[in-house]
């Protein structure tokens, strides 16, 4: 007979586990050189800005390479290959979202790419209401005297009833509200189905900058009640210059094309004078040009990745890692945590902090020469809503640290970056720095770059 021996799990344990049940990427490997000669392995805690590729992703591109051709236009049987992998990846998209089938999916370059054009085809006279603690792709593209900003909230509760006071004071005619789904500044998760609610009540259509948040948690249109999400691929794992904008199709079909050329016309016809032109219906009418089918494909071969690995697994992983950051950090002497609804509001892997007496930029420069590691410093493309945080927290400069994690992070990453916060604070920078541009960076640096980029004579 035998026994079963129980198993202890602790949180090492569990953190390995979530690790291996998560897809690999590229680049985990990675080894970067530091001042003092050595060479480490990378850790990658800027997920945020962007995000490694996939593996899968990786090999997927490797085996569409050898058949790709022209889209749509093309007679030849790559051609037909390459179309048939666009019209697919656009298939594949509208089911990572939970797209109504009447949706509209229309491949655009990123986020910011994707709220321009819907920019472009607001109906005339449309009231647009945002908060103010939006990135900026979702901030400045509307303009004009109907633009309804709201100031940064202090709760969700405080959203909810400032968007309600803010619609109802908006003039008759279209309404849009644009929501973040996920904070750029602090990942914490805001309370979309809550505010499409409000939206609803006043007539508003919703677009959903959902950047932040496809990464790491499953989206679905209906069941948040939205109008359109906008996406990116390279915060997705497939950095190949590839986004969408997914929603419903009639503002989209009524406005002029994004751009004109090739793709977007139905038919021109010299008319002497002047050109006549029938523009093509939705998604063709604003994908003018070539598409990028090796990008329209690694993004739905990362969507198509992460819902097979399960978005539990990823959660899991993320989670564990989130918790081992925050208690590591709240061992620094001097860290301020930012934060829009509280230190235990719901967030995705991304914490944001000042150091007291410890410039953020000249920071993020010792992390990186110093131990290998990368972070974001800055106003992450935030300004309004990173500077009115910093105001809360009696932060002395107008610039964070952001530490951004994801299937790439490991254990020792976080661990490393602690550790070096820690010597940071208590011994200052081990080298000499320099600012450069703006920018802090060792002086007389002495790391390599790497081979392949080559100096152009």
């Amino acid at each position: 007979m035998t026994l079963a021996v129980p198993v202890t799990r602790t949180p090492e344990t569990a953190l390995a586990a979530a690790a291996v049940a998560v897809p690999p990427v590229v680049g985990a490997r990675l080894a970067v050189p530091l001042v003092d000669g050595r060479r480490v392995g990378y850790a990658n805690l800027d997920h945020a800005a962007s995000a490694p590729c996939l593996e899968a992703v990786r090999d997927a591109v490797d085996e569409l390479l050898p058949w790709y051709a022209s889209v749509h236009r093309g007679a030849g049987f790559a051609s037909q290959v390459s179309t048939k992998v666009y019209e697919q990846a656009r298939a594949v998209l509208r089911h990572f979202v939970g797209a109504r089938q009447s949706d509209a999916v229309v491949f655009t370059r990123n986020t910011t790419d994707s709220l321009n054009l819907l920019a472009k085809a607001l109906p005339k006279n449309t009231s647009v209401v945002l908060f103010d603690t939006e990135h900026h792709a979702a901030l400045l593209p509307w303009r004009g005297p109907r633009v309804h900003r709201i100031e940064t909230p202090a709760s969700p509760g405080d959203a909810v009833l400032a968007l309600d006071t803010a619609l109802s004071g908006c003039a008759v005619g279209p309404r849009l509200v644009v929501l973040t789904a996920a904070s750029n500044v602090t990942g914490e998760i805001w309370p979309v189905a809550a505010l499409a609610e409000v939206a609803r009540r006043h007539g508003a259509r919703v677009v959903l900058d959902a950047a932040q948040l496809a990464p790491h948690r499953p989206i679905d249109i209906r069941a948040l009640d939205v109008d359109y999400v906008a996406l990116s691929g390279h915060k997705l794992y497939a950095p190949f210059g590839a986004g969408a904008l997914i929603g419903r199709a009639d503002w989209l079909n009524a406005a002029d094309p994004y751009l004109v050329g090739g793709g977007a016309t139905a038919q021109v016809v010299d008319w002497g004078d002047r050109l006549g032109v029938a523009w093509s219906k939705v998604p063709e009418r604003h994908e003018a040009g070539s598409p990028n089918v090796v990008g329209a494909h690694a993004l739905a071969v990362a969507c198509e990745t992460l819902t097979r690995h399960g978005w539990d697994a990823i959660g899991e992983h993320e989670r564990a890692l989130l918790r081992r950051l925050r208690s590591g950090l709240a061992t620094v002497p001097g860290l301020r945590g930012l934060s829009l609804f509280g230190p235990e509001h719901d967030r995705v892997g991304v914490v944001s902090f000042t150091i007291d007496g410890v410039e953020a930029g000249l920071a993020a420069a010792v992390l990186s020469a110093e131990h290998g590691i990368g972070v974001r410093d800055g106003a992450f493309c935030a300004h309004i809503a990173t500077r009115r945080l910093l105001g809360r927290v009696g932060a002395r400069e107008q610039r964070a640290l952001r530490v951004s994690i994801g299937l790439g992070t490991t254990a020792e990453h976080v661990d490393r970056l602690v550790a070096a916060l820690r010597s940071l604070v208590a011994d200052g920078p081990a080298a000499d720095y320099v600012l450069v541009d703006g920018r802090w960076t060792p002086a007389n640096d002495p790391r390599p770059l790497p081979p392949f980029l080559r100096e152009v004579s």
